[in-house]
């Protein structure tokens, strides 16, 4: 009993140290517990563990860093027509893109009390530079940070690179006195590496069972939060968790949708096309990948249309070939178009000298090489942004490419294996999917050109062993080109030059359905180049009147 007694008061105490380190308001007003479709005392969302939310602990994947954004702000954050001014009240371009001037807002205040000041911003900026966060923008790429009158902090780039702005404005800012000593920050996750200056404060998180729980900060400096406290719980069908009312929001899928259309108390929205997957090939350990005539004929051999009406259900658009989303602000609509021919499939393989079938039917060439590769996706085994089956999708390219004499040998693996096999090129060929597809094209630049090969994130992550010396000059020029229309005209020419080339296969954007309840809470939104709503940390937040 009286061991039962002393870990209880333990337990309290460390609670409420942790509560006053945070400086979350554990206590609200009668006023405040009641829910409305403008403010909700409690909204709990779908789980799922994406690991420790600060700048350098959280997996990279979207929701991750999503999570994480809640607790760390930004100089500057995205609405859904672009991005607005946040930490930095204001900012200026200087040089031509080698130099940016952000005046700093006064007053922000740290979870822990302390007051944020422009040595915290330059010390984050040098210390990202330094050591990339999970999402990283800046990695080697600050040559000087600078602290002008006390507010402003002037940041000298080594290359000046068109979207610079948008990585120097999305990193993190952390704050120094906590991080200033730290040599190893993905190691570090006590509970100090979870103090920012961001809405939200974390009060628990349960790596095994994918909770995390976040509660408003009092002392926030920015818009009131219109939602109290934000829960993330472990559910097996989402589906009927919103029906049974466990969770607030849902994807819905369409085969399913009239149910809740007839519904007056549900409100559904569909998402752009800013989540996707692609197929990859590896062409130094399979050399035919080289074939530029193969990857064509791989192509041709897939109904896309097809395969997104029978693993998504129709909730999905074909890729396009020139590697955007087709609802990202920069696609080029007239580039190359392939429609499903298997007829011309099997023309173009017998050119590349594939003319002859084994007993099983599998095309060879007259050294009896066979046209025969490995397949890796993803088993599920861990939970993803996206309902649908990769299992599903790599078994109908199999049977697609069958019928053209390729045989596909399907191999799956949890999301972490297979998301570190494509990190180490350890594939023949690979399905990938994540988000990130409404993103500034720059990524093209982080997955294709010679001198990066490849960026930290899986959208930059790239085909292994493609080259091609005009799509790499471009790639950099586009990069340094800052009259918005001239660096438009490049990226649709770089599209042009992917849609010939075809170094690896969009194969469809998913346009998700979305569906709440307005009377629970309504104030969800968009952020420009992102599909969902709950990853807006604006969603969470009051809107200006």
């Amino acid at each position: 009993m009286k061991i039962k007694y002393i870990f209880n008061f333990l337990y309290l105490t460390v609670f409420i140290i942790i509560t006053v380190l945070n400086g979350c308001n554990t206590k609200q007003s009668p006023e405040n517990q009641i829910k409305s479709a403008a403010h909700a005392q409690v909204i709990r969302l779908e789980g799922g563990d994406w690991g420790y939310p600060n700048p350098y602990a959280h997996y990279p994947r979207g929701p991750g860093g999503y999570k994480t954004n809640l607790i760390f702000d930004s100089l500057l954050e995205s609405d859904e027509k672009g991005l607005i001014p946040w930490l930095a009240e204001k900012w200026q371009t200087i040089e031509n893109g080698k130099q940016y001037l952000f005046t700093i807002r006064q007053n922000v205040k740290f979870h822990d009390g302390s007051l944020l000041t422009p040595e915290d911003v330059a010390f984050s900026i040098e210390y990202a530079n330094k050591y990339p966060q999970s999402w990283s923008y800046l990695y080697k790429a600050i040559q000087s940070v600078q602290i002008h009158d006390n507010r402003n902090v002037l940041v000298t780039v080594v290359i000046p690179s068109a979207p610079m702005l948008l990585y120097l404005g999305r990193t993190r800012i952390l704050p120094k006195h906590i991080w200033k000593d730290i040599t190893q920050p993905k190691l570090f996750t006590s509970k100090e590496s979870i103090i920012g200056c961001g809405p939200y404060c974390l009060t628990d998180y349960n790596k095994s069972h994918g909770i995390y729980r976040f509660e408003a900060f009092k002392d926030y400096w920015g818009p009131k939060q219109a939602v109290n406290i934000i829960e993330y719980i472990p559910i097996s069908q989402p589906i009927l968790a919103y029906e049974r009312g466990e969770i607030d929001m849902a994807i819905v899928p369409p085969d399913v949708l009239d149910r809740f259309q007839k519904d007056p108390k549900n409100k559904i929205v569909k998402s752009p096309s800013f989540w996707g997957f692609r197929m990859l090939f590896n062409m130094v350990d399979v050399p035919i990948f080289q074939n530029k005539t193969i990857r064509h004929a791989i192509r041709y051999a897939l109904d896309l249309d097809a395969i997104v009406e029978k693993t998504a259900r129709g909730a999905a658009i074909p890729g396009s070939a020139g590697m955007l989303s087709p609802d990202n602000v920069m696609i080029n609509p007239d580039v190359k178009k392939y429609e499903y021919n298997l007829k011309k499939a099997i023309s173009l393989l017998e050119k590349s000298g594939y003319k002859y079938l084994d007993k099983n039917g599998i095309r060879k060439n007259q050294n009896g090489e066979l046209l025969s590769f490995q397949l890796l996706c993803s088993s599920g085994a861990r939970i993803s942004r996206s309902p649908i089956s990769e299992i599903r999708i790599a078994e109908m390219i199999k049977e697609y490419l069958q019928k053209a004499g390729i045989e596909i040998k399907v191999k799956s693996a949890d999301q972490r294996s297979r998301d570190s096999a494509v990190k180490n090129y350890n594939y023949e060929m690979v399905i990938l999917g994540h988000g990130g597809w409404g993103s500034d094209p720059q990524f093209l630049k982080k997955r294709f050109a010679d001198e990066i090969k490849q960026g930290n994130s899986l959208m930059e992550c790239s085909t292994y062993g493609y080259h091609n010396e005009l799509l790499n000059k471009l790639l950099n020029l586009q990069s340094i080109t800052f009259n918005n229309n001239k660096r438009k005209q490049i990226i649709f020419d770089i599209q042009k030059i992917f849609s010939e080339e075809l170094p690896e296969i969009p194969l469809f954007n998913t346009t998700n359905y979305t569906v709440f309840r307005p009377s629970t809470y309504d104030g969800w939104q968009f952020m420009y180049d992102h599909h969902s709503l709950s990853h807006s940390k604006l969603s969470f937040l009051e809107k200006p009147h």
